[in-house]
């Protein structure tokens, strides 16, 4: 009996340890699969907030996007400052939306400073026709190059958003503060939920690794480069085209989508391209005190300040291009958000506001459709 009793002894012991030492394994490889997940990220800790650089002449600044109305607005502005290192890459030669390409451009291309310009965008009936390829591409952009600029010791980094980040009917003007207060205009919510992402993860890294990446969230954008197709564009490149088209047509009369009642803002690209390089070369006090405090926006409102309707925006449109017919509206056609203006006081409190009146600005882009018609995007 004492036998037996003490063989179950030595026997219970034994399992015991098996037992033990399978738990202990099971754990360790929970931990490296953990580990292997989290794809080089740190633990969340204190973020070690280092001096940051201003930027100089000699950064090697990457501006993707480059070819896009926007992008090609930052590169003239950049050239025109002085800043010699510019680095662009063509779609076929670096495809944002490929991890492993960006991961290898990085990491054979050193890079001070990064500016995300490039994305997928088009108007209400782009949106409403492609919002899968509207929500999937600037995911992925921005995901590839934030992570890939962190990984890659950037210095600082710029994010280039838009106004439909805000609710449909958020308080005009909308400060950045009615971010995530209320659901967003369904015709383009894809596209404004790639680009809240965009600002969220710029956020998370600034938390978690006190990195000093910002963000700018434009109000509808035109000028020079802009896309000019009469049914993939915005609001108002799509009525010069039209306006110009009906010209030259000696058209009876224009048609113009929705009531005409909405109101929006708008921004001449080469304001929004100071605007950027205005909050890239934001000293290191200023740019932590307004974008790197969490729990305050690490991003940028950047407009005029002042809207118009769209019916009035159709009127000026038609006297700058001299268009003699008459002007209609169809309100079957949506209309879209009722109004948009942001409230610029945190960029003007800083030092910067608009300097191209809408009227100047739709002159000087119709004077470069003219130039350009045999060129033009769309």
């Amino acid at each position: 009996m004492y036998f037996c009793k003490k063989t179950v002894s030595i026997c219970h012991c034994a399992r015991s340890r098996n037992l033990k030492t399978a738990c202990l394994t099971q754990r360790r490889k929970k931990r490296q699969t953990a580990r292997a997940l989290v794809l080089n990220f740190a633990p969340l800790r204190e973020p070690k907030r280092e001096e940051i650089p201003v930027l100089k002449k000699e950064d090697r600044i990457f501006v993707a996007g480059h070819r896009g109305m926007v992008g090609s607005a930052i590169v003239r502005a950049l050239q025109h400052k002085g800043y010699g290192r510019i680095i662009t890459r063509d779609r076929s030669a670096l495809d944002l939306c490929d991890q492993g390409a960006v991961r290898g451009f990085f990491k054979n291309e050193p890079v001070d400073v990064v500016v995300i310009a490039a994305a997928k965008v088009g108007g209400i009936l782009a949106n409403n026709t492609y919002p899968a390829e509207f929500i999937y591409q600037n995911l992925m952009i921005e995901n590839n190059l934030v992570h890939e600029a962190f990984r890659a010791g950037v210095r600082r980094l710029l994010l280039l958003g838009s106004s439909c980040i805000y609710p449909k009917y958020a308080p005009q003007p909308m400060t950045e503060e009615a971010l995530l207060t209320g659901p967003l205009e369904p015709t383009n919510e894809p596209y404004a939920i790639a680009k809240i992402a965009g600002i969220k993860l710029c956020e998370a890294y600034n938390r978690q690794y006190g990195t000093a990446f910002a963000a700018v969230m434009p109000t509808n954008l035109y000028g020079p480069g802009d896309n000019f197709h009469p049914d993939n564009s915005h609001v108002l490149p799509a009525m010069i085209r039209r306006f110009h088209e009906a010209r030259e047509n000696d058209a009876e009369n224009v048609v113009v989508w929705g009531s005409g009642k909405p109101r929006r803002e708008f921004l001449h690209v080469d304001d929004m391209a100071e605007a950027c390089l205005f909050v890239m070369t934001l000293p290191e006090a200023p740019l932590k005190q307004a974008l790197l405090s969490y729990p305050q926006p690490c991003f940028l409102n950047v407009g005029t300040g002042v809207d118009t309707s769209i019916r009035r925006l159709a009127e000026t449109v038609k006297t700058i291009v001299g268009f003699r017919g008459a002007l209609t509206f169809d309100p079957g056609k949506p209309d879209g958000t009722p109004q948009k203006l942001l409230d610029v006081s945190r960029m003007k409190t800083l030092g910067w506001q608009a300097r191209i009146s809408l009227n100047d600005g739709i002159a000087r882009t119709y004077r470069w459709f003219l130039d350009h018609r045999g060129r033009l995007r769309g």
